[in-house]
């Protein structure tokens, strides 16, 4: 979680909501990335997006079995879709997000029924700190 950090500030300075993920797979890092959809001119461009893009290249495999994603805020719609159809095995997330997360927030995605793949799913870890990166971002904006 920490890498996720570093990347959600990196993201930060480039003007992005601070949100960074990283992907592992037998204690390796295989994938990163944090929102840039206004950079990239991307809406699909969310941190989880990009990590999931970069791990499943650097894998070549469209499927992510076995893997855990790191992520610094709960994921929305868009990217709980994706992690369900890439098979990753589970999602540690820091901070809420209140108005769009789907893990806890808005519902509980990963729990429903229809869905053809388990993902396990763990928040809360460095919630505090993921929290402050995206309020101090979100301050100096209105700042």
């Amino acid at each position: 979680m920490r890498e996720a950090l570093a990347l959600a500030r990196e993201g930060a300075e480039l003007g992005e909501v601070p949100v960074g993920a990283v992907l592992v797979q037998d204690g390796q890092v295989v994938g990163r990335g944090f929102n840039c959809p206004i950079s990239r001119r991307d809406p699909s461009a969310h941190a989880e997006m990009v990590a999931i893009r970069a791990a499943a290249a650097a894998l070549d495999n469209y499927r992510l079995p076995g893997s855990t994603l790191y992520v610094t805020l709960e994921p929305c719609s868009m990217c709980a879709g994706l992690i369900v159809h890439s098979r990753i095995q589970r999602v540690v997330y820091g901070a809420t997000e209140p108005k769009a997360g789907v893990a806890v927030s808005r519902g509980q995605f990963f729990e429903q029924a229809f869905l053809n793949h388990r993902v396990l799913v763990e928040g809360g870890v460095l919630a505090e700190e993921c929290g402050a990166i995206l309020s101090a971002f979100f301050k100096a904006r209105r700042g």
